[in-house]
C-alpha cells in the first residue's frame, strides 16, 4: 500500500524522483511504469497493474449515464504512461504539470492503491483544511 507523504524537487525537465518505499512496492508488483492522470487539481499515479483494473471498471460503466461518461472522459483524456528511469524518476508531461499547477516543489502522497502528486504548497494548504474538517464520529467508526 502507498502510504506517507514525501517532498521532492522537480527538475527543469519535469522529472521527479519516486520515493524508495514506493519504488519497492512497484518492484514487488513488477511494475516499471506508472500511469498518471488528472484528478481534482492534482495527479493520480497508478502502478500499471492497478491501472488495468481501473480501466476494466471504466469499460464496464453504462454508456447512457452522462455523469459516468464525463468521469471516464476526464480520467482517460489525461492518461500518460510514465516509465521509471534508472535513477527511479519519472518525467511528468507538460500537460499534466500544467493541470496540477506543479511548481519546483512537489508532494507525493500515498493513497493506498496509488499515490497523488501535488504542488507542495497546494497540498499543505489542503492538508490544513482536512485537519480542520475531520469528524471525530467518522474516525470513531473506522477505529472501533
Amino acid at each position: 500500500m502507498f502510504t506517507g507523504s514525501f517532498h521532492h524537487v522537480m527538475d527543469n525537465k519535469g522529472r521527479v524522483s519516486i520515493p524508495a518505499r514506493y519504488r519497492e512496492l512497484l518492484q514487488e508488483r513488477q511494475d516499471r511504469q506508472l500511469i498518471l492522470t488528472n484528478f481534482d487539481g492534482y495527479l493520480l499515479a497508478f502502478p500499471q497493474s492497478e491501472w488495468l483494473k481501473i480501466e476494466a471498471k471504466l469499460g464496464e460503466l453504462p454508456l447512457l449515464r452522462k455523469d459516468l461518461r464525463a468521469l471516464q472522459r476526464f480520467l482517460m483524456s489525461g492518461v500518460e504512461e510514465c516509465p521509471l528511469d534508472r535513477q527511479g524518476r519519472i518525467l511528468i508531461p507538460p500537460n499534466l504539470r500544467d493541470y496540477a499547477k506543479l511548481s519546483r516543489e512537489v508532494a507525493l502522497v500515498g493513497a493506498v492503491r496509488c499515490f497523488e502528486i501535488w504542488d507542495r504548497a497546494a497540498f499543505e494548504a489542503h492538508r490544513r483544511q482536512l485537519e480542520e474538517s475531520i469528524n471525530e464520529d467518522v474516525l470513531h467508526e473506522i477505529l472501533v
